[in-house]
């Protein structure tokens, strides 16, 4: 197995890290109840996914 002859910098493995980064998720409105949905999902609040009912949520009494 290969090893490193010399010591790599710190700054020479963080400059490889830089790429290594978390990214936001992308956020929406829904269309039907006007909360928070990141894209591509079905609404936590009220069930609906691109206009059309996909689940079928229970009211509280």
């Amino acid at each position: 197995m290969a090893h490193p002859k010399r010591k790599h910098s710190k700054t020479r493995r963080d400059k490889r890290r830089t790429h290594y980064k978390a990214t936001a998720p992308t956020v929406a409105s829904c269309s039907n109840c006007g909360s928070s949905v990141q894209y591509h999902r079905v609404c936590p609040e009220c069930g609906y996914y691109r206009g059309k009912l996909a689940i079928e949520k229970k009211v509280s009494a």
